[in-house]
């Protein structure tokens, strides 16, 4: 819940237009943070999320929302960037392997989160939001709470505000949230069905069909049907198999 000197605090919100960063959108806002939202066009495969991601800030409270172009994808070296790899496909959860999927893109939550950090500083926000999961995930290091525990320690060193505050005790330090990194996607859909997160607006998949069908099959599907059928309602997303 919000406390008193939470309320109307500005705070950077990480929002790809997924059914977790939508999630986490919901609680900033609940915990009373005046909402930044970033999103990224990085060479990502399709454009589905971002379009998404402008239909749940219109149904927000959102102060501004920026769409940073940048391109990943001249470095190739994900399924997710790379048209010429396969994106993994299965059709249980048993499928997804225990290894780092070829789905992982090289620093990308590294490159969002500096990026982030950037523009906190600007708006003077001490909070960044990201919807990183350590338990229905599929297995990506930069999501790991050693990782983010890592980057604020860094952040709080690079920056003007982590600099003032670790020499006079003044201000406050910058945080990496992570609220979702201990949930289960079951549990994470049933708060943001709590906070009244619209998933129809938000779309997980990593290969669609035709640019706008969930593919049913990809890890991020399998993670997300599974999440709904834990919860006892259907996944309001237009499947290409369904």
């Amino acid at each position: 819940m919000a406390t008193t000197s939470q309320i109307s605090k500005p705070a950077i919100v990480l929002l790809s237009g997924g059914l977790d960063s939508a999630t986490v959108l919901a609680m900033a806002i609940r915990d009373g943070f005046r909402p930044f939202a970033m999103s990224f066009r990085y060479g990502q495969r399709h454009q589905s999320e971002l379009d998404r991601a402008n239909q749940i800030v219109a149904t927000q409270n959102v102060v501004e929302h920026i769409i940073v172009d940048i391109d990943l994808g001249i470095f190739g070296g994900s399924a997710l960037t790379d048209d010429r790899l396969v994106v993994p496909k299965g059709d249980t959860i048993e499928a997804i392997g225990k290894q780092i999927p070829i789905t992982y893109v090289p620093a990308r939550n590294t490159v969002f989160l500096s990026f982030a950090l950037a523009w906190a500083e600007v708006v003077g926000a001490r909070d960044i939001f990201i919807g990183v999961n350590a338990l229905d995930y599929s297995g990506y290091p930069d999501c790991r709470p050693e990782y983010i525990s890592a980057y604020e320690r860094m952040a709080n060193l690079a920056t003007k505000v982590g600099a003032e505050y670790s020499s006079t005790g003044l201000g406050e330090p910058i945080r990496i949230r992570t609220p979702l990194i201990a949930m289960t996607k079951a549990e994470i859909i049933r708060t943001g069905l709590d906070l009244g997160v619209d998933y129809s607006l938000t779309f997980s998949c990593y290969d669609p069909v035709d640019g706008q069908f969930a593919c049913g099959h990809c890890d991020a599907c399998l993670l997300r049907l599974r999440g709904f059928e834990q919860n006892g309602i259907p996944d309001p997303t237009c499947y290409a198999t369904s």
